[in-house]
């Protein structure tokens, strides 16, 4: 089971940049010991227009640092752009998809900092609530490997399907016990989902797409708990290349969007109050990656 992860991952590895970054200024310096004022960091986002990062941008300024945001148009760009040093820092996944990734591609991303925890939704056109989704009916979920596994568990404690294994951070289709499902369950790219709401009974939608299906995320008919101890590997993140851990710089634009009140309140607003702002200590953080991707080497 776990093979077909670590292979999904190292094709979201290898997937071509589409968005062209060869005038992007890094902006580490490679500054070992942290950067000047006025240095220039380039951030990979999924959301450019999120509400959280002008204000993010502004607040940066005001201590000397200029902010560059790259907006990517789905999940599997940002790391390998990260990787290859065309970004400074990225700021878009959780520690399970950061953890698929090093382990595919060989490479040591790691985390510098939270930002918050995003409840995980279901969302439907056609239905008011759960339990009318009809028996037989087809549900959509993401098809990159650790929002699939996270999405599967929203619909098993929705009671729509069933988990041979109980459910994991490895679960993926073939894991589904159909003859004890309601419905059938299909993988789709998680950016086409909204727009392949209507021909579903119901998707689970990644927070940054909600909006583009004319949704809101109070629409959501089922979704995860957030305050589960278990749900630290969803935690979304900063990530850096492992030799800029330490950047001073970097460390600073990680606690002005923690403790901006302004970026704070963007963050809610982007998020239709439900993110769940977090300034989980880094060493968490990095435990959580290193038990996360141990896992997935094992069971690959």
């Amino acid at each position: 089971m776990s093979r077909r992860i670590v292979s999904a991952v190292a094709a979201l590895a290898a997937f071509p940049l589409v968005i062209g970054l060869a005038g992007c200024a890094t902006a580490s310096g490679n500054a070992d010991e942290g950067g000047d004022a006025n240095e220039t960091v380039t951030i990979g986002v999924v959301g450019k227009s999120d509400e959280q990062w002008p204000a993010f941008v502004d607040a940066a300024a005001e201590e000397g640092i200029t902010v560059e945001l790259v907006d990517f148009g789905s999940y599997e760009q940002p790391n390998p752009a990260l990787t290859e040093g065309e970004l400074d820092l990225n700021q878009f996944q959780h520690i399970v998809y950061l953890a698929q990734y090093n382990e595919a591609s060989g490479e040591d991303l790691t985390p510098i900092g939270s930002t918050a925890i995003y409840p995980l939704g279901l969302y439907s056109q056609k239905y008011d609530d759960v339990d009318d989704i009809p028996e037989g009916e087809t549900v959509a979920v993401p098809d990159d490997a650790s929002n699939q596994a996270r999405a599967l568990l929203v619909l098993q404690s929705a009671g729509l399907i069933e988990l041979t294994s109980g459910g994991t951070i490895f679960s993926d289709l073939a894991d589904i016990d159909e003859s004890a499902s309601k419905v059938k369950v299909v993988a789709l790219e998680a950016a086409i989902l909204p727009t392949s709401l209507p021909d579903v009974a119901a998707s689970i939608l990644n927070n940054d797409f909600v909006e583009a299906a004319g949704l809101t995320f109070a629409d959501a008919i089922a979704q995860d708990d957030p305050s589960d101890p278990n749900a630290l590997p969803y935690v979304n993140i900063f990530a850096a290349r492992a030799d800029d851990a330490d950047n001073e710089t970097y460390l600073k634009l990680v606690e002005i969007f923690q403790t901006n009140e302004d970026v704070q309140a963007g963050l809610l607003a982007s998020s239709g109050d439900t993110a769940v702002a977090l300034q989980t200590p880094v060493a968490d953080l990095v435990s959580s990656l290193k038990k996360v991707q141990e896992d997935v080497a094992a069971n690959g």
